[in-house]
């Protein structure tokens, strides 16, 4: 029996695997690195143990050092998460040698898997329909393609390549990812279906020779190859789902699976289905699958660890609906980057349960932070899921997206907007949905909050500083803000957006209304105050009332309003000087590794040239030329590390450009 989990991850998956042991009385332990000391799972373990390391994320691969703190803890059992190593048929070896309880699938079932060519072999010979395949780039033929790195997932390492000339650099730079992500830059090519879908099936098995599938989810909707929303049941037909569960228990069988797991598998337009990977893991995904059955996977992952029989030799049929979105630490203005900053507040409404199981409509949330938590770069961007279970798809959907829009996510950008509109797009709604959704729906993109909003935002902000100051006014407190006893100037308060700058040009009558206000002398919006105070402004526009929740943290002030969020910053009447840029300077957008130059100093390049690239949250990020000229500086050599904001090259145009 276990008595003590060490769980050898982080963040959310660490905090939904405690959630489980507290409901069986289970001791936990966390292992942490330095930047991760002050973490919530941290926090919430019953023991803690410093991991040491080089880096932060080095630390939790070091096998050694986990091992070590299991020694140190009490700990009898160890539960690998997901990510690092937790498909790492050495760290489970290591860990049974270690006369440890290891929970999950064996070692040689994690080996089977971890390399896809043998995997993808081994499951033919079991007849689960597969997809052509090339190890040597000269064999590729027939376009377009995918390469994948062999070693891992989560769209690390993974290119599709439409022309055969795009294939040599495709292979490189996903030799260089995988190897960063998983330490393997073993990659390989296989067939790109257009319009294909990703429907996986979670399987479950014990040593006693029960193997069952829990149930399908469709994880379609994809960035840059990483699952954004997922759903359970996936809208397929009774006929197909049968198949797709006996083609994933096969897969099971085949390696003698016991423990949680997931078999995936591409669905092509025609019907036809062919494996992907298998993941001898618990799936980020894993809790629509919760939602939808009533199962705690967990659970279940613990109650075989120690030998016990499945309770069940069937899957129970599914009930409702629930889809899952990932929110993740990203800046759409920006590419998509990865986003670091601090967390000034972190809050879902409605939420019914964290980390748990619902038996009714509702919302949950499994996050790894909280208010104040750090967002550094040294781990995945992801920074919670949150997931809605309803009777019906749309009603899961709504329940979801009405969440989504009244959360309040402060001090770091994230994909909220992109995964609202999803979810409200008549596409999703119609369940027309495959790998290539967000290329047909550049529409989702589009920020919530239009431009013509901005100002509307910005002058409720303004109005909220106003009487949060005039609030803890030592003298005259009654007065309104900026009163004159004949009126001259309007008050003037001017923010930094993503866009650039707003100014907002407002005065308050004698009784505290608003008598006129402008960003924008075009604007003929009639705008009247109804009501402000530091925390909360309505305004009514053009007859109908505004509701804006105003939060400040120093002169940074985050905005949400019905029709979007947005985070400004104050800027000062009388600004300081500060040091000038070279002309054509290009800084780092975040902290991160310059790993490959393309380019050197006295290159003529042209906009859009790629001059270096730099590395981030284990991703590669293209630096490309603004303007066309020529480089004139490159300070940051290949390996160098860099903070956000410093200088990666200067691109200057010549008269010519100019």
């Amino acid at each position: 029996m276990i008595t003590r989990l060490l769980v050898a991850n982080r963040g959310e998956i660490a905090r939904r695997v405690f959630a489980t042991c507290r409901t069986l009385g289970v001791e936990t332990v966390a292992v942490h690195s330095d930047a991760d000391a002050d973490a919530p799972f941290v926090a919430e373990a019953d023991q803690a143990v410093r991991l040491p390391g080089n880096t932060p994320a080095e630390t939790y691969l070091r096998i050694d050092l986990i091992l070590d703190a299991a020694r140190r803890s009490g700990a009898d059992a160890v539960h690998p998460g997901y990510g690092f190593l937790a498909e790492n048929a050495a760290f489970a070896t290591a860990v049974t040698d270690a006369g440890l309880t290891w929970v999950g699938p064996p070692a040689a079932a994690i080996a089977a898997m971890g390399d896809k060519m043998a995997a993808k072999e081994l499951l033919a010979r079991a007849g689960v329909p597969m997809l052509p395949t090339w190890t040597e780039p000269d064999a590729v033929t027939d376009f377009p393609v995918l390469v994948k790195a062999s070693a891992g997932g989560g769209g690390r390492g993974m290119r599709v390549v439409r022309d055969a000339a795009d294939l040599a650099e495709a292979l490189a730079s996903a030799r260089r990812e995988s190897a960063a992500a998983f330490g393997d830059g073993t990659v390989f090519v296989e067939r790109y279906v257009e319009r294909g879908r990703h429907v996986e099936v979670q399987v479950v098995g014990d040593g006693h020779g029960t193997l069952v599938a829990l149930g399908e989810r469709e994880c379609s909707i994809q960035r840059r190859h990483q699952k954004l929303v997922e759903e359970a049941p996936a809208v397929v037909p009774p006929d197909l789902r049968e198949r797709l569960y006996a083609a994933a228990v096969a897969a099971g069988r085949a390696v003698g699976y016991v423990g949680a797991g997931t078999v995936e598998f591409l669905l092509a337009p025609t019907g036809e289905f062919f494996f992907l990977e298998m993941n001898t893991r618990l799936q980020v995904e894993h809790p629509v699958t919760e939602l939808t059955t009533g199962l705690d996977l967990v659970r279940l992952q613990l109650l075989v660890a120690e030998g016990a029989p499945l309770p069940f030799a069937q899957a129970p049929p599914a009930d409702g609906h629930a889809i899952e979105v990932r929110l993740c630490a990203e800046d759409p203005a920006h590419g998509w980057r990865p986003a670091t900053g601090t967390l000034r507040r972190f809050s879902v409404p409605g939420v019914a349960v964290e980390f748990g199981g619902l038996t009714r409509p509702g919302l949950r949330l499994d996050s790894g932070v909280a208010d104040g938590s750090t967002v550094g770069v040294h781990y995945d961007s992801m920074l919670a899921k949150l997931v809605a279970r309803g009777p019906t798809r749309t009603e899961a959907a709504r329940l979801l997206a009405g969440a989504l829009a009244r959360a309040e996510l402060h001090g770091v950008t994230t994909n909220r907007d992109l995964l609202l509109r999803v979810l409200r797009s008549p596409g999703f709604l119609a369940a027309e949905v495959d790998t290539g959704f967000l290329d047909r729906h550049p529409e989702v993109f589009a920020p919530l909050l239009s431009a013509d909003e901005l100002p509307l935002t910005a002058l409720a902000a303004a109005l909220a500083l106003a009487a949060a100051r005039r609030a803890t006014a030592p003298v005259l407190a009654s007065l309104p803000s900026g009163w004159r006893n004949v009126p001259a100037f309007p008050q003037v308060t001017r923010f930094a957006g993503a866009d650039g700058e707003v100014e907002v040009r407002y005065r308050l009558d004698r009784a505290g209304g608003l008598a006129e206000w402008s960003t924008d002398p075009s604007d003929e919006r009639t705008v009247t105050l109804v009501a402000a105070t530091g925390q909360r402004v309505v305004l009514d526009v053009d007859g109908v009332r505004r509701a804006h929740r105003v939060h400040r943290v120093g002169s940074e002030v985050f905005v949400d309003g019905p029709e979007g969020a947005t985070s400004l910053t104050e800027l000062p009447r009388l600004p300081l000087p500060t040091a000038e840029l070279a002309v054509g300077s290009l800084l780092a957008p975040l902290p991160g590794t310059v790993t490959r130059r393309h380019v050197e100093v006295g290159r003529r390049v042209t906009a859009g040239d790629l001059l270096l690239t730099l590395e981030a949250m284990k991703l590669e990020h293209p630096v490309l030329a603004p303007v066309d000229g020529v480089v004139t500086d490159l300070p940051v050599p290949p390996g160098g590390q860099v903070e956000t904001g410093a200088v990666l090259a200067v691109v200057e145009p010549t008269e010519e450009d100019a």
